[in-house]
């Protein structure tokens, strides 16, 4: 009797051993896929420091800060170069996808237009969203129209039936510079002419 308990524990023994051999295993393996990348890896915690090409990004999941190391920062991050360790930073707008600095977006996520390095529902005041491109540029206020054209016809004021004339308006230097998306600067339309040119032909030009 005393032989079989032996056996029975001895049993027992032997499978929590292959039982927590194969856990140290598993876990190993889980530490050494997290760690890919690292020179010094936490148990607990992930990467610590990267390889020198590599980006270090730290995440929380509850109270719990977990580290990676990456090739590339992901959408909402953007990458840092320091003496010591290179780091993925998060932008600081919840809206922008990628961003240049902290503060300067470069692409908003859905539904948001960029504009001057921020994400915006709607796009401000003086400015017209660009679906294509969902960036909103700015517009411009013309001044007002000059005064309409002589009528010609091919440079010519008379001996014609119909002709044209045309109007024009600036727009401002600064809209120019802001490459502002403007209204026609230019208008053209029919007029009647005179059929017979008294005292002979004028030309315009």
């Amino acid at each position: 009797m005393q032989w079989i308990i032996f056996m029975l524990l001895l049993f027992i023994s032997s499978v929590e051993m292959l039982t927590q051999n194969r856990w140290k295993k598993q876990a190993s393996a889980g530490l050494l896929e997290n760690c890919t990348g690292c020179i010094l890896c936490s148990e607990d915690n992930g990467c610590i420091t990267c390889h020198h090409r590599l980006f270090l990004l730290i995440w929380r999941d509850g109270i719990r800060q977990f580290g990676m190391c990456v090739h590339t920062c992901p959408p909402g991050y953007f990458g840092v170069r320091g003496l010591e360790v290179n780091r993925c930073t998060k932008c600081r707008s919840p809206s922008c996808e990628s961003c240049f600095s902290r503060d300067f977006c470069m692409k908003c996520k859905d539904k948001f237009y960029l504009y001057k390095g921020q994400c915006f529902r709607q796009c401000p005041p003086s400015t017209a969203a660009q679906p294509g491109t969902r960036e909103c540029q700015e517009t411009c206020e013309p001044g007002p129209w000059s005064e309409w054209s002589p009528c010609t016809h091919e440079s010519r004021t008379c001996g014609c039936k119909w002709g044209v004339e045309t109007r024009v308006r600036e727009v401002p230097e600064a809209a120019r510079e802001e490459g502002a998306a403007c209204p026609a600067l230019q208008e053209s339309r029919r007029c009647r002419m005179k059929k017979h040119c008294p005292g002979g032909e004028h030309r315009v030009g």
